[in-house]
């Protein structure tokens, strides 16, 4: 009947959880210990068992991972810092080699998910995407990893950047991205035109990064969301970082929050160390959906960062003032399901038929796991225990399955 049933776990709720795995997929998750007839039994001891973590916003072609520690250097304007980006990616090791280290080290953590912005532009063309590509082939099966076309550079402000967007588009991305359409392109009309023209043209979505601040970030998100509307494409717009709603009243945010629920854009924050951010409780109530990512990971932007997805939600809580335990699966929530909600990952979660990939961690509940991010972390993907010591590190013990008599 079953392969593989995992007992004496708990679930996010902190109550016992038993799963079964037949053919890589659950058949039975509860309370009740299912009959096991001659599947192996592994019993987890108590350990809490998540879902995968999703990170909704990364880098993979910046990061220095992989080719040693570089010293952040201070840059006085965007402009400068893109020029000294460029510099230290020009000596640093291949880009599919740092990819690779990044997506290792992710995976390690019990990510199993992300949305990468890859940098294209009219002097880097599709070199970065390409080198990218190679690297997400060679993790596919195990990371889930959708593409972002990031016009860093800008769009209008960079002639002939606007033909690479859509080349990229071409070339198989699955989002085709802005970036402050005011401040870096002095054309918000202009750069919204290109990137949602592309996007009804190719069928792809839309992440736009947006660090405009104050009332003119808030004005931006109205005409995001309206042009969402007109081009019929809710659901399938985001918006990242997004801090000018960190920046206005609670009514101002109240009236954005409308709108972006309306038109289905949806909110990323990584909760910046140095920056106002987007308040999530009162977004989410609105209804927007609001996700999360890490962000830039010991790159030419900032120094910190390891890509722990749990980490993550732990600083999520802890800038936005999460106490409780339902504010503490909001967190969690930011960095699985409403992540896999926004990339469209399919068969994901802790449900009857969905793949059976989860990550066992040693906490009481969910909301123990986030306020501490516990490191120890076992990741089990299609029922199967994945990395040689993952089993050691817990000493988990496993009943063999009878010989020839597996369901």
């Amino acid at each position: 009947m079953f392969d593989r049933v995992f007992v004496n776990a708990v679930g996010a709720d902190g109550q016992p959880l038993n799963l079964a795995v037949r053919d890589g997929r659950f058949a039975s998750l509860g309370a009740t210990r299912p009959e096991t007839g001659a599947a192996e039994i592994v019993d987890l001891q108590g350990h809490l068992v998540l879902p995968g973590f999703v990170d909704g916003h990364i880098h993979l072609d910046k990061s220095f991972l992989g080719d040693g520690w570089r010293a952040h250097r201070v840059a006085a304007t965007l402009r400068e810092r893109l020029a000294d980006e460029k510099a230290a990616l020009a000596s640093a090791a291949p880009i599919a080699q740092r990819a690779d280290t990044l997506i290792r080290q992710v995976a390690s953590f019990g990510t199993m998910a992300m949305r990468s912005h890859v940098d294209v532009d009219a002097t880097t063309g599709l070199t970065h995407l390409h080198a990218v590509m190679e690297a997400r082939e060679k993790w596919r099966g195990i990371m889930d990893i959708e593409l972002v076309a990031f016009p860093q550079a800008g769009v209008v402000s960079c002639p002939g950047t606007a033909d690479v967007l859509d080349a990229a588009a071409q070339d198989g991305v699955d989002v085709v991205g802005g970036i402050d359409p005011t401040t870096l392109d002095g054309d918000a009309d202009g750069q919204l035109d290109i990137v949602f023209g592309i996007a009804q043209k190719r069928g792809v979505k839309i992440d736009i990064h947006l660090h405009e601040a104050g009332e003119q970030g808030i004005e931006q998100l109205h005409r995001i969301a309206a042009r969402t509307r007109a081009a019929g494409l809710e659901g399938r717009v985001s918006v990242s970082h997004a801090y000018a709603l960190g920046d206005v009243d609670a009514d101002a945010v109240a009236r954005i929050a409308d709108a972006l629920a309306a038109a289905g854009v949806s909110i990323m924050t990584n909760a910046p160390g140095d920056r106002a951010f987007p308040p999530i409780l009162q977004l989410r109530a609105a209804g927007v959906r609001v996700f999360s990512g890490n962000d830039n990971i010991q790159d030419a932007w900032w120094p910190y960062g390891n890509g722990d997805m749990l980490q993550r939600a732990m600083l999520l809580g802890y800038r936005s003032g999460f106490y409780t335990d339902e504010e503490l699966l909001v967190a969690l929530d930011m960095a699985t399901e409403a992540g896999a909600a926004v990339i469209g990952k399919r068969d994901y979660g802790l449900k009857v038929g969905n793949e059976a990939s989860f990550v066992i961690v040693k906490a009481p509940n969910a909301a123990a796991a986030v306020a501490a991010a516990p490191a120890e972390r076992v990741i089990v993907r299609s029922g199967q225990f994945w990395g040689d010591t993952a089993r050691p590190r817990m000493q988990f013990e496993a009943t063999p399955a009878a010989s020839g008599q597996r369901g």
